[in-house]
């Protein structure tokens, strides 16, 4: 019989082959060598500095746009871009959610949507962080009803007239593409941007208290004129930019965990350590009942999105289940970093360890690309055929 091993007790590593476990430990690697010593200094002090360095690392080592097959990407499995999204939110939501937007989200919908033109000229360069693009859905008063923003394209001869604001946009002041969702005479469309067009503006949001490594930013369109090869030509109306959420929230379930397991790991290890009354407080049973209870929804979160993945890889895997998994997990990370914090006690707030920003930035997750009450309104619709959104 195989020892009980704290940092495993479900045994899920045996889930993974040898491919599935070389991708965990490359990016385990670089997270642990280029974000681990120095997040806290760049949370601190609410940047992300040398983020195109740290663009191309991402590159050099496969993990932007992972699963998309061609144009320079690695065409993994889900399951591994799933085990990389958990790792790069163990050192940090922000580094994750970088790979995420330029991944899942930009690459994703050029790949999925645009032309060969579009494809030839951006892929291969995000692949390889050269480039890092951006996606424009969210706006100032619109969040989770995208069917009515007010951006907006108008034809113009040949050429398309982008008018609008997007909010809330990762990546956005140092992308070099936006993809921008607006309103047309013909239904929603997308539009790959060039950042550098004439009136277009990135300023980035400071002030944030949550994802604090991570530029964050509004996009501003004054009369920004695109020819027409700009438009994504293959969809029309919410169905493009909502699959494209899709496959980001993908990455969330698994992220989420990273940031739960950082946060359970770091309370593990002080109880073993820190002792009151004379023994280590691990010894006593109200700080085991939590680890305990920590443990259980840690791991049952992992071997949800395993098995979200494994759909995924099987292309069965249906919207509602990844509202599922988005919705229970994202929710239960942000209770173990709370539990985790109760263990550290006042060290709990300090970013000597990583409890609180975890829990701080997971309060974002919680919130982006789909609140509690819209994927719970997407689980009640399935539930009982009945729409509650309007």
């Amino acid at each position: 019989m195989s020892a009980f091993l704290p940092h495993d007790p479900l045994g899920l590593d045996e889930l993974l082959g040898p491919d599935d476990l070389a991708v965990r430990d490359t990016v385990r690697s670089w997270a642990a060598d280029r974000v681990l010593p120095n997040i806290a200094q760049w949370y601190e002090s609410g940047e992300l500095p040398g983020i195109r360095e740290l663009a191309r690392e991402l590159g050099a080592i496969g993990a932007l746009g992972m699963s998309l097959e061609g144009y320079g990407c690695a065409g993994a499995s889900a399951v591994q871009y799933g085990l990389a999204c958990l790792e790069l939110e163990a050192a940090d939501s922000g580094i994750r959610s970088l790979v995420s937007v330029q991944g899942s989200l930009a690459m994703y919908a050029i790949w999925k949507y645009g032309s060969e033109e579009q494809k030839q000229r951006w892929l291969p360069g995000m692949a390889a962080g050269e480039l890092i693009g951006c996606f424009g859905l969210t706006e100032p008063d619109v969040g989770s009803d995208p069917a009515a923003m007010r951006t907006y394209a108008k034809r113009d001869g040949t050429d398309w007239v982008l008018n609008g604001r997007k909010m809330w946009i990762t990546n956005g002041s140092v992308a070099a593409v936006a993809v921008v969702w607006a309103q047309t005479d013909e239904g929603i469309r997308g539009f790959a941007v060039p950042t550098d067009t004439a009136g277009f503006s990135a300023p980035e949001i400071k002030h944030k208290w949550s994802l604090r490594a991570s530029v964050t930013s509004e996009l501003v369109m004054d009369d920004v004129r695109l020819p027409a090869d700009a438009v994504l030509p293959s969809v029309k109306g919410l169905k493009g930019p909502l699959g494209c959420l899709s496959h980001a929230r993908y990455g969330i379930i698994w992220g989420s965990m990273g940031a739960a397991r950082a946060s359970f790991e770091a309370a593990l290890d002080y109880a073993r350590t820190r002792e009151q009354f004379g023994k280590p407080i691990g010894g006593f049973q109200l700080t085991q009942a939590k680890l305990a209870d920590m443990a259980l929804e840690l791991h049952k979160g992992i071997l949800l999105a395993h098995h979200l993945g494994r759909r995924m890889d099987a292309g069965t895997l249906r919207p509602e289940q990844i509202s599922f998994g988005k919705l229970n997990n994202v929710r239960e990370a942000i209770d173990i970093c709370r539990t985790a914090r109760t263990i550290l006690g006042a060290n709990g707030i300090s970013l000597e360890y990583p409890v609180m920003r975890h829990a701080t930035n997971l309060e974002s997750v919680l919130t982006y690309e789909g609140t509690v009450e819209m994927h719970q309104l997407v689980l009640g619709k399935a539930l009982t055929g009945l729409d509650a959104f309007r």
